[in-house]
């Protein structure tokens, strides 16, 4: 008899059913010479301290470094996972062969290697490795079953990870908790969890330690169009002010006009970590929400594998992407078939699918390859998983459609003052960008929100606008309006109007759970050794499966709380980062050095012993240090009913510049017609009010400017005045 053996009984069903195991028995499938099994993920573990020596069943200093001389494992102590083993134990003694159909991956390998282990399993096992639930996919599976033997290493590395942080958990888990933890709340220390809490508490640091600073903006509107000065921001108002009196009433002269075509691709299709951001973005999902509607999903047949970390596909894919886009069209949303005409206009151009490098490389892929549709249609989606499988099937789509073909223009002009000893000159710029051929933009074209920006930014690998320059101006990256510039011909010269504004330093953005993930996805760059920067650019810090369970454990031990969509240390969270001195236990560091070693035992470069026993010496190491701090520090413990409350405001720490920035509100800008006597109104000097705001419109002249949320724009927008000016490029 042949056992299979499954992750869960929803797969093994599924399994059972291709393979003709119909007859049910008590857990388990029977039929054909096969007996399907399963587990429920997990159904041993290592082993707990007290389970080698009963010594380290009480928490004491005195006991640590705890180092078992053999690691074990063992049986989750439940009712539920004993009954299940003890049905697999029988199976697999009586087994002829065993065929491991766990998730292919890491994790996977781990879990089911554990249960035959635990079984003492003595005969021949294969490796059904499948990255799709379909029919078809599991059929060829079982037709192209390899060895065992050959994920041996990607067992080793799932192991060696396991004990790893066995090791370091228990150890500094203990260590923290008596030495700091004021006996009322255990101080949880983990490699992925403790650097992953250091970024969201530095980060809150920033902000708080931040001190906003005035600067201002010279810029100037000629024929409708704003121009911007190139020489940048000034530092105090009286250079802008000298700078604003240069130019004038002196004609501003366009000197030139440059137009340059590009192209944008597709957006690179979802990976896990991608599709948990645009999921936290769009519709505030957790990561851990979006793990499990993904997961949902690919066990209903509708998406493949969800745990990835790659965003391509792999040649063999290629031939069956016109059956997949198929089934795609035949897929109901809301009773709709919202996909059809996307793919119908794919069809009618008469070619052939074109495959690109930037979707199919082979290279690129390891285990599994991105999330994709199956081409199943669905059908009894909930609305949560309809949105996810639409931001799948959308992506997929779209990699298809030809880019998008844009032009873009810049205009230089500038302002000549000849009137002092010598010619003085401020030069300024204005760039639009015009879409020429929306190419894959149609796929997104009648989404509610503006999607195309959205899918624009995942496309250049934008993470949300957190990577600051630290002075909270956000990246160094000129933004291009999407939008057509007024015909200007070099040489050209006339009247304007100049603005000097007032603007004020942003602190960076407090984390979210997408920019978050984001941070752990490219934790290599808070890390200086080249060596591990690259090992933690191909993995970051954790993998893309644990990533939402680790967001969740901070939570649970309540050392982030949520604000709206902001992650915000607790006083706890921050005073145990403070506490922790070892700064490899909190940097992403470690996780760099762990990731690239096991990356290398998994490609069979680097021996697991080895791993383990640096392990040893370095918790022995962090063991001395803390037991030899002999400060009263403590870290403050916060309960369920500590989070229910309000978090206090925090006083500003610039409270000079914020009495600054109160006594230059009254002059935020200065405009050559601004001596008006309408100027003099008392609502005109409210110390709140946006200067722009009111003004007449400079295209339409009939409306006034009002305020959005990222532009400024025309009241008479309804009757087709098109004025809107970004803040961007105030």
């Amino acid at each position: 008899m042949i056992v299979c053996i499954a992750e869960k009984p929803s797969v093994a069903k599924d399994i059972a059913r291709i393979i003709g195991a119909t007859t049910a028995r008590d857990g388990y499938m029977e039929g054909n010479g096969y007996q399907v099994t399963w587990t429920f993920g997990h159904l041993c573990e290592l082993k707990e301290p007290d389970d080698y020596t009963p010594m380290w069943k009480h928490w004491s200093l005195a006991a640590l470094p705890m180092i078992p001389q053999r690691f074990g494992i063992k049986l989750i102590n439940d009712e539920g996972i004993k009954k299940q083993f003890a049905t697999i134990e029988k199976l697999m003694q009586a087994a002829d062969s065993i065929i491991n159909c766990g998730d292919a991956g890491q994790e996977g390998e781990l879990i089911q290697r554990w249960v035959m282990q635990k079984a003492q399993a003595k005969c021949p096992v294969k490796r059904l490795w499948i990255s799709s639930m379909t029919d078809e996919a599991i059929k060829q599976g079982f037709q192209e079953l390899k060895d065992q033997g050959e994920y041996q290493s990607l067992y080793l590395a799932g192991l060696s990870r396991a004990i790893g942080d066995w090791i370091l958990g228990m150890n500094a888990t203990r260590l923290y908790t008596l030495k700091y933890g004021q006996n009322r709340q255990v101080l949880s220390i983990g490699r992925v969890q403790t650097p992953t809490l250091a970024l969201i508490v530095n980060r809150q640091k920033e902000i708080d330690n931040f001190v906003s600073e005035p600067y201002w903006v010279l810029a100037t509107i000629y024929r409708d169009t704003q121009f911007t000065a190139t020489s940048g921001k000034f530092t105090s108002k009286e250079e802008g002010e000298k700078a604003f009196s240069t130019i004038a009433g002196k004609p501003f002269t366009v000197t030139d006009v440059s137009k340059k075509k590009g192209n944008e691709a597709p957006p690179h299709l979802y990976d896990l970590t991608s599709l948990q951001v645009d999921c936290n973005k769009k519709f505030a999902y957790s990561a851990d929400i979006t793990l499990k509607l993904i997961q949902s999903l690919y066990e209903k047949k509708y998406t493949t594998y969800p745990r990835v970390d790659t965003q391509f596909l792999t040649d063999d894919i290629y031939p069956k992407c016109p059956q997949i886009l198929n089934g795609v069209s035949q897929a109901r949303i809301a009773s709709q078939q919202k996909y059809l005409p996307l793919i119908q206009q794919l069809a009618a151009t008469g070619k052939k699918l074109p495959k690109s490098k930037k979707v199919f490389d082979n290279s690129k892929v390891t285990d599994h390859h991105a999330i994709i549709p199956t081409g199943v249609p669905p059908t009894g989606l909930t609305d949560m998983e309809a949105n996810v499988y639409d931001l799948i099937a959308k992506r997929f789509i779209s990699v298809f459609y030809p880019d998008c073909k844009f032009s873009t223009t810049t205009v230089l002009g500038e302002v000549i003052n000849e009137d002092g000893p010598k010619p003085e000159k401020i030069e300024f710029k204005v760039s639009g960008k015009e879409i020429l051929e929306p190419g894959w933009r149609v796929v997104y074209a009648k989404d509610a929100k503006n999607a195309d920006d959205d899918d624009a930014d995942n496309a250049n690998g934008n993470d949300g606008g957190n990577a600051g320059d630290g002075n909270g101006n956000g990246p160094k990256k000129e933004v291009v309006e999407e939008r057509t510039l007024p015909s200007f011909v070099k040489g050209e010269s006339g009247d304007h109007q100049p603005t000097l504004t007032e603007k004020w330093t942003t602190p960076p953005k407090y984390y979210t759970e997408a920019t978050l993930l984001r941070a752990m996805e490219t934790a290599g760059k808070f890390v200086e050794d080249e060596e591990l920067r690259a090992a933690l650019k191909e993995n970051g810090i954790g993998r893309p499966s644990s990533r939402a369970g680790i967001i969740e454990t901070l939570f649970k031990r309540h050392y982030i709380r949520r604000q709206r969509k902001n992650l915000m240390a607790t006083p706890t969270g921050i005073e145990l980062i403070d506490t922790i001195h070892e700064e490899l236990l909190k940097s992403c560091e470690l996780t760099g050095i762990w990731e690239k070693k096991l990356r290398d035992i998994e490609h069979k470069t680097y021996d697991p012993a080895e791993f383990i026993n640096g392990l040893k010496e370095q918790i022995n190491q962090i063991v001395i240090d803390v037991l030899s701090d002999n400060s009263s520090r403590r870290v403050t413990i916060m309960t369920e009913e500590d989070l229910k409350k309000k978090p206090e405001k925090k006083k500003t720490t610039a409270k000079k510049a914020e009495a600054k920035k109160a006594e230059a509100k009254k002059v935020e800008t200065k405009n050559a017609e601004a001596k008006k006597p309408e100027a003099n109104k008392p609502e005109a000097n409210k110390p709140e009010a946006d200067p722009m705001v009111g003004k007449p419109c400079p295209l339409c002249g009939k409306g006034v400017i009002i305020k959005g949320k990222t532009a400024y724009g025309c009241s008479n927008w309804k009757s087709g005045c098109q004025y809107r000016q970004p803040f961007s490029q105030m």
